[in-house]
């Protein structure tokens, strides 16, 4: 799942967790706590995460 523009890739549930090496009910608060941005894919709702957000997350972790 690419979108057009370059560094957009979206990234799964599983994948952020599994990135961040926390459990994905924590992705889950950080989303509800507006820490990190999902967006809601499908009929069924799936969340989906940009991986230029999540890098930019991840550096913002590194400084703090």
């Amino acid at each position: 799942m690419n979108s057009s523009k370059e560094g957009d890739n979206l990234l799964t549930l599983k994948q952020v967790a599994e990135l961040l090496n926390v459990h994905p009910n924590t992705i889950r608060k950080w989303i509800k706590d507006g820490r990190i941005n999902s967006y809601r894919i499908s009929s069924r709702g799936d969340r989906r995460f940009r991986q230029n957000e999540i890098d930019r997350f991840l550096a913002e972790l590194d400084v703090k």
